[in-house]
């Protein structure tokens, strides 16, 4: 696993993912001789309570970030998708020729502020879904014979993730859009 605790907001609260993150890491220090045994039960049974992202980084204070910060997605003549609880990385690189990506956001543990995300798309399709509490900017992408739509509504509140996208798109899309609503969630909005 990978990454430090940075929330935007540090008093944001821990997820169970979080919490496992830090386990993790703490286990890996172990193992490397970075804490002895006794440190190690102090430190996880401090991270298994810890309520916000906040007293998990300070578990984690003194331990060094792993380097594995980037991640490739890659579809050929296919599809491609993340999806459910993954761990960000720092950096995402998507490379789509002749076939779709699709990065769901929704659930991934994001253990860093930011995330950088560079699109390299030929006629081929890439989807973002980020929710509510999740900010994309689209920052310098060329664009020939295809667009970048941005299909959700800014929302107010707190802001655990800014993802920041750029790159290049040859005749295909990039579309960010919102999570799809339970049809709970729609016929609350309607009623």
């Amino acid at each position: 696993m990978s990454g430090s605790l940075e929330p935007v907001e540090p008093d944001v609260r821990a997820s169970h993912d979080d919490r496992e993150l830090a386990v993790e890491r703490l286990r890996v220090a172990a193992g490397d001789g970075r804490l002895g045994p006794a440190d190690l039960d102090e430190r996880v049974e401090r991270a298994l309570t810890a309520t916000t992202r906040g007293e998990l980084r300070d578990v984690l204070r003194d331990l060094p970030v792993p380097a594995e910060d980037e991640l490739s997605l890659r579809a050929r003549h296919g599809n491609a998708e993340r999806s459910g609880a993954w761990t960000l990385p720092r950096r995402l690189l998507v490379d789509v020729h002749g076939g779709n990506a699709t990065i769901d956001l929704t659930r991934a543990v994001a253990v860093h502020a930011e995330l950088d995300v560079e699109v390299a798309v030929a006629h081929g399709n890439v989807r973002i879904i980020a929710p509510p509490d999740v900010a994309v900017e689209v920052g310098s992408v060329a664009v020939r014979g295809g667009g970048v739509r941005q299909r959700r509504r800014a929302e107010g509140g707190p802001v655990r993730l800014r993802v920041r996208l750029e790159g290049e798109v040859r005749y295909g899309n990039v579309v960010v859009t919102g999570p799809r609503r339970t049809l709970r969630e729609r016929l609350r909005r309607t009623g």
